[in-house]
C-alpha cells in the first residue's frame, strides 16, 4: 500500500499520535503501524521526528530513568496542532475523492462473481447503454 499513500502521510500520523499523548520514538513507531504502512521503519520515524522538530511542530526533551539510558520524549507544539488540523482538512478531501473512485470502480468492475458483472461482455463495458446514467455518457 505504501506506493499509494499520500506523500508525507507519516507527518500527520505522527502529529496525531503525539496529540493523543507524548511518547518516545520507539513507542511511536509501534503505535504507528495500524495507521501507516511504513514497514515498521523506526529510523524513518526518527528522521521524520527530527524534521518536525526543525519545523517547530514537535519538541523533545531528554527523560532519564534509573532502569536504562535517557530517552527523548516527543511532544506536539501548538504550531504542530494547527498543522495537524490543516492536514486533517486536506485528508478529508482526499478521503471524499477516494470514496468516489472506489464507488465508481465497484459499479464498473464489481467483484468477479457480482451480479453487476454478469451482464457485461469480456471487455467489462456495459451492454445496451446500461450503467451510463440518465444523461448518457459523460461529455468532456
Amino acid at each position: 500500500m505504501a506506493e499509494l499513500e499520500p506523500r508525507n502521510f507519516l507527518q500527520p500520523c505522527l502529529l496525531l499520535l503525539l496529540r493523543e499523548q507524548a511518547d518516545h520514538g520507539y513507542e511511536l513507531a509501534a503505535r504507528l503501524r495500524p495507521m501507516h504502512d511504513g514497514d515498521g521503519d523506526a529510523g524513518g520515524v526518527y528522521r521524520a521526528l527530527r524534521g518536525l522538530e526543525r519545523q517547530g511542530l514537535v519538541r523533545s526533551e531528554w527523560e532519564s530513568s534509573g532502569a536504562g539510558p535517557a530517552r527523548r520524549t516527543y511532544h506536539v507544539t501548538p504550531e504542530g496542532e494547527a498543522c495537524l488540523d490543516a492536514q486533517a482538512r486536506g485528508l478529508r478531501r482526499v478521503d471524499a475523492a477516494l470514496h468516489v473512485f472506489l464507488q465508481r470502480y465497484a459499479r464498473i468492475c464489481g467483484a468477479p462473481d457480482s451480479p453487476e458483472r454478469a451482464d457485461r461482455p469480456a471487455d467489462g463495458r456495459p451492454r445496451n447503454g446500461a450503467g451510463l446514467g440518465a444523461g448518457g455518457p459523460v461529455q468532456r
